[in-house]
C-alpha cells in the first residue's frame, strides 16, 4: 500500500489550495474532509491525475501515511482543532506531528503542544499568509511548536512557500509552542493597520480633496513606484478601476461601509494590553472596524451632529504628496509597534525572535509583502537588541524627514471634520516616545491621592517608591 508524505485535513479553498501547491512541488498528499462529498468532488475534479488521495474517514487518513505522520489541520480554529486533535491522537505513534495551519490563538497553541507532548505526539502552530491565492503559489509561513517537529515539515513548508531573491523561501523556524502563531497574529494586527491606513488616505483623497476614482487610481499607482510599494496599495489602485457590472459605478460607491473581521485583530490589541505594550495604531484599526459595523447609528447621527461646512482650499498636487508623506510615516509607526509587541512577547516568552528575519517572512506571498521591510531586516541586522524601529537611522530619518507634511495633514483633516484615527494615533504615538518628559506624573500624582498608589521620584533611584499626604483623608 502506497504511503503519502503528508495528510491534511479540511478542505476548504485555503485547505484544497495548499493541497494543490504541495502536489505541484512533488509531494504526495492524503486528504480528509468531514464533509466526504466536499472531498470526493474535490478528487475528481481539482486533483484529478496527481498524487492526491481522498480518504472517508480518519483511521483511512493515518493509515495512509508513512512515518513519522505529518497532518495538517486547515480547520476553524477553537473547538474545531481540540475535536479533530482528539480523533488523531489514538491512532498516532509517538514522534507524529500534527501542524496547526489555521489562524488559532497563541495561547491555545502554548497550551495544545504542552499537552501532546505529555502524550508523545508533536504539535506544531503554523501561521500561513496569502490568502487563497497564496496557499496556491506560494504563502508566507511562520511555524513555531515543538522544535522537534521542525525537521519532519521543513522540507515540505520550505518547498510551497513563497520564494523571493535569489530563491530564499519566506519560511523560517520562528520559536517553540506558540511562537509561530502569534508572529502571525501580529502581522494580521500590522494588516489590520496597513488597510485602515490605506482607507483614510483614499478619504483625503476623495472626500477632502474630490478626487475621481480614475485620479485616485493614478495616485496609487504613483504611489506604489516609490517607498510605499506594497501588495495592498496595489491591489487598491485595481479597485478604484473597477465598476459595477449591473449599474457600471465605481464599485465603492455600491459596497456598503460596514468592514468585517475575523478576531486576529482583536487577539492582538488584548496581547498588547497583556504585555503591556502601546499598540496605538492597530488598536484605532480594529475600533475603526467596530464602529462600522453601527452603519444604521451613524447614519441617524449624520442627520443630528454638525460638523464643519469647509472644503480644500490649497493645491491638490502638493496635499497629494503630503498625503503620501503622512501614510509613510504612520505606516512606519504601525509596523514599529507590531515589532516592539513581538520583541516584548519573546522576552516574556523566552522564546528568542529573531526580528529581522521575521522581516524577511513578510516579503513575499503574504498580505503585507512591501518593498521597505528590507530596511527593517537591515535594522535589526545592524543592531539586534534594537528597542523599537522609531530609533533606528533609516526610520528616525524618514520620520523626521516626513512630520512636517504628516502634521499638516491630520490638522487639515481635523480642520475638515474628516476621521483618520490611524493617521493620527502614530503621530500621538510618535510625539509620545520621542518625549523625554510626559504628562504621565500627574497620573501618578493622581494615583497616590485617592489610593495611596505611590510614585518614584526624579531625584531619586529608579525603583524606589513615596507616598504623600496630599489632603486630609486621601488615599483611603
Amino acid at each position: 500500500m502506497k504511503k503519502y508524505d503528508i495528510g491534511l485535513i479540511g478542505l476548504a479553498v485555503m485547505g484544497q489550495n495548499l493541497v494543490l501547491n504541495m502536489a505541484n512541488h512533488g509531494f504526495s498528499v492524503a486528504v480528509f474532509n468531514r464533509t466526504v462529498g466536499k472531498m470526493e468532488k474535490f478528487i475528481e475534479k481539482d486533483a484529478a491525475g496527481r498524487e492526491i488521495k481522498g480518504c472517508r474517514s480518519i483511521e483511512e487518513l493515518i493509515d495512509s501515511l508513512s512515518s513519522p505522520r505529518k497532518i495538517l489541520l486547515m480547520v476553524k480554529a477553537g473547538k474545531p482543532v481540540d475535536d479533530f486533535i482528539e480523533q488523531l491522537v489514538p491512532g498516532l505513534d509517538a514522534g507524529d506531528i500534527i501542524i496547526d495551519g489555521g489562524n488559532s490563538r497563541y495561547t491555545d497553541t502554548i497550551r495544545r503542544t504542552g499537552e501532546l507532548k505529555r502524550r508523545g505526539i508533536l504539535f506544531m502552530g503554523a501561521g500561513v499568509s496569502g490568502g487563497e491565492e497564496g496557499a496556491l503559489k506560494g504563502p508566507s509561513i511562520m511555524p513555531g511548536g515543538a522544535p522537534e517537529a521542525w525537521p519532519g515539515a521543513e522540507d515540505i513548508f520550505c518547498s510551497i512557500s513563497a520564494q523571493v531573491g535569489d530563491g530564499v523561501p519566506c519560511c523560517r523556524w520562528i520559536g517553540p509552542d506558540g511562537a509561530g502563531h502569534f508572529v502571525k497574529m501580529v502581522h494580521n494586527g500590522i494588516e489590520y493597520g496597513d488597510m485602515q491606513m490605506i482607507a483614510e488616505a483614499y478619504c483625503l483623497l476623495e472626500q477632502g480633496l474630490g478626487l475621481t476614482p480614475e485620479e485616485m487610481a493614478r495616485v496609487f499607482t504613483d504611489w506604489n513606484e516609490g517607498e510605499l510599494n506594497s501588495y495592498l496599495i496595489e491591489i487598491t489602485r485595481d479597485i478604484m478601476l473597477k465598476t459595477d457590472d449591473e449599474t457600471g459605478l465605481p464599485m465603492l460607491e455600491i459596497i456598503l461601509d460596514s468592514a468585517g473581521q475575523k478576531g486576529t485583530g482583536r487577539w492582538v490589541v488584548e496581547s498588547a494590553l497583556d504585555l503591556g505594550v502601546p499598540l496605538p495604531t492597530i488598536a484605532e484599526a480594529v475600533f475603526a472596524r467596530n464602529l462600522s459595523a453601527y452603519k444604521e447609528e451613524r447614519v441617524a447621527a449624520s442627520d443630528e451632529l454638525a460638523g464643519p461646512a469647509l472644503s480644500f482650499q490649497g493645491d491638490k498636487k502638493s496635499f497629494i504628496d503630503k498625503i503620501r508623506a503622512a501614510l509613510y510615516a504612520s505606516k512606519i509607526c504601525s509596523y514599529a509597534q507590531g515589532f516592539h509587541l513581538m520583541r516584548a512577547a519573546s522576552i516574556h516568552y523566552n522564546w528568542n525572535l529573531d526580528l529581522g528575519e521575521i522581516s524577511l517572512l513578510w516579503r513575499g506571498g503574504c498580505i503585507i509583502r512591501a518593498r521597505f521591510l528590507d530596511k527593517i531586516h537591515a535594522a535589526y541586522a545592524g543592531r539586534p537588541e534594537l528597542p523599537n524601529l522609531l530609533v533606528d537611522p533609516f526610520f528616525a530619518a524618514a520620520l523626521s524627514e516626513s512630520q512636517s507634511a504628516w502634521r499638516e495633514v491630520v490638522a487639515e483633516s481635523f480642520r475638515l471634520g474628516l476621521s483618520i484615527p490611524a493617521f493620527s494615533s502614530a503621530l500621538a504615538y510618535y510625539d509620545g516616545y520621542r518625549c523625554a518628559r510626559i504628562s504621565a506624573n500627574l497620573l501618578q500624582a493622581q494615583r497616590d491621592y485617592f489610593g495611596a498608589h505611590t510614585y518614584e521620584r526624579v531625584d531619586r533611584p529608579r525603583g524606589e517608591f513615596f507616598h504623600t499626604e496630599w489632603a486630609v483623608g486621601s488615599g483611603e
